[in-house]
């Protein structure tokens, strides 16, 4: 390639990327930028609906109502007042909250139940908002588009470099990585910044990690290394969020900052902990939908994930998987239709039946497609759909065709044991729910769930639940939180 060639292609970038400066509303350094903020709300615009769909919203009006106030008055003091934050609290059990460009913030309920007052809520909260103040997500989509520029400029520039382009991409992407651990640290002081300027005690903040870091560390037998996280270390950030709420109040000469711990605990009293079981849930290999009144066995050695959307279910080494979900359809034939033209399926073999007395109908059929390489992949797909109470229910196994003989049986196993569900003690089954009770007496954290009768063995659990050790000293009349089944 010539010298002139390649002065045109540097001249053609410089262009691009000089053209794509903006001037970033946190730092108020110029950096390059591919986004427009019409680009960012378009993003989180697009993907909110399946956000809410693969996850449900919890219907809590209390609890949304202050998500809504508190993150309204913290955009308000950020830095894009005026971008339209939305604030969603999501019906998922995992301890979590994220932001999508254009200002849409979510929190499970999963983490509002391991929130313990207002103040560790609002530094997450300013952590999430700080994320798309200071635009990490462009940030990012930026970055990798210059990253693919450059790869490609290689591998038009030098034939040699082809031969290593698999690591030229690996290695983008721990540097990414490197990048996404520097918004996040950011994210933290932001947090801190934001949460303490509406009237909130930041070190609490750093508390909440120290009960994020113990809630990993229960839950997993391993830890993730820090530097292939996307995330730094919730117990480095536990030192480290101190140290900033520490310089920030004595910069401002703060004291006397909200904790309002009472006030929150009173207001999660009675929000569902851990999994929904009128959502679905399993027991002894068998998948249960009180709603919905239906019911279906799986392997004992395959394992299931449910979602508002879809359940999955597969063996763990991941070469097949069956998928239950619903058809938007009003008849069997037409929900065929709609799938063998929606996934460009060829028929080999079908059949009408009756699935535990419902209409029904399954056939196998061939998915070809091309993979990365170019090589023809050929996929087995063996469908059942049932007619139920006016819904049509369909289920997709799929794996290799070379393997389909192996996992047919597990297919049908699965498929034609669906049934009704009319056991009176599976469909009224109740969720867990968080009881905020005061203290009979004083004594240990350990003394005062033995006094509500708490399960042993669920002791640790409930200890971090309320981010506290089972050793701390509970005063006589302290709120604290315990599970019991719902009442209602």
């Amino acid at each position: 390639m010539s010298n002139r060639i390649l002065y045109a292609i540097f001249i053609y970038c410089s262009f691009i990327v000089l053209s794509s400066c903006i001037t970033n509303p946190v730092s108020g350094k110029k950096q390059v930028s591919f986004l427009s903020e019409a680009q960012e709300k378009k993003i989180g615009q697009e993907s909110d609906p399946g956000i809410i769909a693969q996850f449900g919203l919890y219907q809590n009006t209390n609890l949304q109502n202050f998500i809504n106030t508190k993150g309204q008055e913290m955009v308000k003091i950020s830095h894009r007042p005026n971008l339209g934050f939305e604030f969603k609290i999501l019906d998922s059990p995992v301890i979590n909250a994220f932001a999508l460009p254009g200002g849409y913030v979510y929190f499970t309920r999963g983490i509002m139940a391991h929130f313990n007052n207002e103040a560790q809520f609002a530094g997450v909260l300013g952590h999430e908002i700080g994320h798309v103040t200071a635009r990490h997500s462009a940030e990012q989509y930026t970055k990798q588009t210059i990253g693919q520029i450059l790869l490609i400029g290689g591998l038009i520039i030098s034939p040699e470099f082809r031969t290593f382009a698999n690591e030229a991409q690996q290695g983008l992407g721990l540097l990414f990585l490197k990048f996404s651990r520097g918004n996040e640290s950011e994210s933290d002081v932001l947090g801190v910044d934001y949460s303490s300027t509406i009237g909130y005690n930041a070190h609490e903040m750093g508390d909440f990690f120290k009960t994020l870091d113990r809630s990993m560390t229960s839950e997993t037998e391993g830890r993730i290394p820090e530097f292939l996280s996307t995330h730094p270390d919730p117990g480095k950030r536990f030192e480290t969020v101190h140290e900033l709420a520490t310089e920030w109040q004595s910069e401002h000469k703060s004291s006397n900052l909200k904790v309002n711990r009472n006030e929150f605990l009173r207001m999660i009293d009675g929000i569902v902990y851990g999994e929904d079981p009128r959502q679905g849930y399993v027991d002894n290999n068998v998948f249960y939908h009180p709603e919905l009144k239906f019911q279906f066995p799986f392997p004992n050695d395959w394992q299931l994930v449910n979602s508002p959307l879809e359940v999955q279910i597969g063996p763990k080494d991941g070469k097949a998987i069956t998928i239950f979900t619903m058809s938007q359809k009003k008849t069997i034939k037409e929900a065929k239709d709609e799938i063998v033209q929606q996934y460009k399926l060829t028929v080999q073999r079908d059949l009408d039946m009756k699935i535990g007395g419902l209409p029904a109908y399954g056939m196998v059929s061939d998915q070809v497609s091309q993979d990365q390489n170019g090589q023809t992949k050929t996929i087995s797909v063996q469908t059942i759909l049932i007619d139920y109470n006016n819904i049509i229910y369909v289920f997709h196994g799929l794996c290799d065709k070379n393997d389909f003989q192996k996992y047919e049986q597990n297919f049908d196993f699965i498929m034609t044991n669906f049934k009704r569900l009319t056991d009176s003690a599976r469909l009224n089954v109740k969720p867990e729910i968080i009881r905020v009770v005061s203290a009979k007496n004083s004594g240990t954290l350990s003394k005062v769930f033995s006094d509500f009768n708490m399960p042993t063995k669920r002791y640790n659990e409930l200890a971090i639940l309320n981010g506290k050790e089972l050793t701390d000293q509970i005063q006589k009349g302290e709120l604290i939180k315990i599970v019991n089944k719902s009442a209602n």
